[in-house]
């Protein structure tokens, strides 16, 4: 029980970006990107801020275009990890797909995601679902 309250006090004490995202505004994609980097510009190594601006588009863009209905956007600073959680209120599952040649920058999201997040999921959440990524800090 102590480590359930440790946890969520820690949680309430971190850093914290929260934005709800409206239906189809692609233009909620460089802001949320500006206000990540603003929330990450001392956190981590060289280039883990960068990574998180790219999956936290990719996930964002993915909720926006593959859905009819808003998103809600978190990204949570720990003293180890960023954890970033893009909700939308579908409950379809987003599938990973091979990137054919020919298909300009469509279908690499959740490929890029796969490669670059250190931990990564889909989770059932009420209406519809949560798609997140994890990245260590990379400081030694």
């Amino acid at each position: 029980m102590e480590e359930k309250a440790d946890s969520a006090l820690e949680q309430a004490q971190s850093p914290q970006l929260r934005r709800r995202l409206e239906q189809a505004d692609l233009g909620a994609v460089p802001e949320t990107r500006r206000a990540l980097r603003e929330l990450l510009r001392h956190w981590g190594r060289p280039g883990r801020s960068e990574i998180a601006e790219l999956l936290t588009s990719e996930l964002v863009t993915n909720a926006l275009v593959h859905t009819d209905h808003d998103a809600v956007v978190t990204a949570t600073v720990g003293p180890r990890a960023l954890r970033v959680e893009v909700r939308d209120f579908v409950a379809r599952r987003p599938r990973m797909r091979a990137p054919k040649a020919d298909d300009g920058t469509h279908g690499r999201g959740l490929v890029l995601v796969q490669s670059l997040a250190d931990a990564w999921g889909v989770r059932a959440h009420g209406v519809g679902k949560a798609v997140w990524f994890e990245l260590d800090a990379g400081t030694a």
